[in-house]
């Protein structure tokens, strides 16, 4: 999801206010403090970590998988050591500290961290705690907030039900109160009509109105086909329609929200940043990771030839984005082409895996060379894998994450 995209100020202006969630965020992150503890020899990424260390490092792994990269064993190390005692895992923590009363964790990271280890297979045991504390924290409604026990919101629940896929875990059987992952995803879809019409919302507004989101909505899409963000082309090639009225399935949800996309991208080829609050050029900026997380969308709901554009501009436009947001961003470039069958090792002339590869530990193995490194272990497991992962998710699939959107878990914002 994508989520995954903006800096730390909008991820925590994000966090505030609800705007976007971290399945659809991915922006440059801000350098390290010169002066603060060196960053862990296992991450993906310089920036500072705080708010999305898990998250990036997840949506690396995802990325990676889908291009046969098999990281290096303390990058995934690192990952699973993120993971606290009740199987959640917080955006970022200094692993050499139990975690305490005092660790925040959230459902976007421990999601798209599900999702990375599904892909990666050999930790059954780690997925597991994990799906297990996301189900305890499953609010009234069928869906997920960002935060344990906060509203539920469309980019949070997708992320959580690629993670829930991934593992094995039947979504529709993850109720509360008889409200299923689906139903809380269907809560958020605008009717048809309209130019919003089968748009998604983040969440209704204080008044119970639901406001159009391209990044809710990819992740949205995504989520109510029960995949994730690694998830790649559709098999079965759909036309895009807005099907009106009650009673609808969540899949005929899902095609409402590409036909949302599909028209939101027919113009320009992208989606558009908004303006920020107070800014004096208040002209739209295309949103290069939104519009990555809508390409995954569209492509696995069965509408790749739509995707085609947006796939186009991102190889022209969009490098330059990937390059300084670091891992995230660059994950989600590759999660988008592969969605839509594009080569990311020549992606607008840039081999975005060598880049990928570039911001972490050097792989223990890259299909590319065929030739493993001096880290035989990297992706051992405690036990038998998870499974391939179904997502995104976003191929999320995200993922993870996501991410996010996704993201995304969009979703409130990543930085990379």
């Amino acid at each position: 999801m994508s989520v995954r995209r903006h800096a730390t100020v909008f991820a925590i202006a994000g966090l505030l206010c609800g705007a976007t969630a971290p399945a659809a965020l991915a922006a440059p992150s801000p350098s390290a403090s010169p002066s603060g503890p060196a960053l862990p020899a296992g991450l993906y990424g310089t920036g500072d970590p705080t708010y999305d260390g898990v998250w990036r490092q997840s949506l690396a792994f995802i990325a990676q998988k889908t291009e046969r990269v098999t990281p290096a064993a303390k990058a995934v190390d690192w990952l699973v050591g993120q993971q606290c005692g009740t199987g959640a895992f917080p955006a970022y923590r200094d692993a050499s500290r139990p975690c305490d009363a005092k660790t925040v964790t959230d459902t976007n990271a421990t999601a798209a961290a599900v999702q990375a280890l599904v892909e990666l297979g050999g930790h059954r045991a780690v997925v597991d705690k994990g799906v297990g504390w996301l189900k305890t924290v499953q609010n009234d409604d069928g869906g997920w907030g960002y935060d344990p026990g906060s509203p539920s919101d469309a980019n949070s629940t997708a992320v959580v039900v690629g993670a829930l896929a991934g593992a094995g875990v039947p979504v529709a059987e993850v109720t509360t109160g008889g409200k299923t992952p689906y139903t809380a995803l269907q809560s958020f879809a605008l009717p048809c009509g309209g130019e919003d019409g089968g748009a998604f919302a983040y969440q209704p507004d204080k008044d119970g109105a639901l406001t159009a989101n391209a990044d809710a909505t990819a992740a949205a899409v995504i989520g109510s086909m029960g995949k994730g963000m690694a998830a790649g082309p559709s098999r079965t090639v759909k036309t895009t329609t807005c099907t009106d009225g009650s009673g609808l399935s969540p899949e005929q949800s899902a095609q409402n929200g590409a036909h949302y996309l599909a028209t939101a991208l027919a113009g320009s080829g992208h989606l558009d940043l908004p303006p920020m609050p107070g800014a004096e050029d208040s002209a739209p900026q295309p949103d290069f990771g939104n519009t990555a997380d809508a390409v995954v969308a569209l492509a696995s709901s069965g509408h790749t030839a739509e995707a085609t554009k947006a796939v186009a501009h991102l190889e022209k436009n969009a490098l330059d984005w990937a390059r300084e947001g670091g891992p995230a961003a660059t994950a989600q470039l590759v999660l988008a082409a592969h969605a839509t069958g594009t080569d990311p090792r020549d992606f607008g002339g840039t081999d975005l895996v060598k880049q990928l590869n570039a911001t972490g530990p050097a792989p223990a193995a890259d299909a590319a060379t065929a030739s493993p490194s001096a880290d035989p272990q990297a992706g051992a497991g405690d036990d038998d894998g998870a499974g391939p992962g179904v997502w995104w998710i976003i191929g999320v699939g995200l993922a993870v994450g996501a991410g996010i959107g996704f993201l995304i878990s969009g979703r409130k914002s990543r930085q990379l």
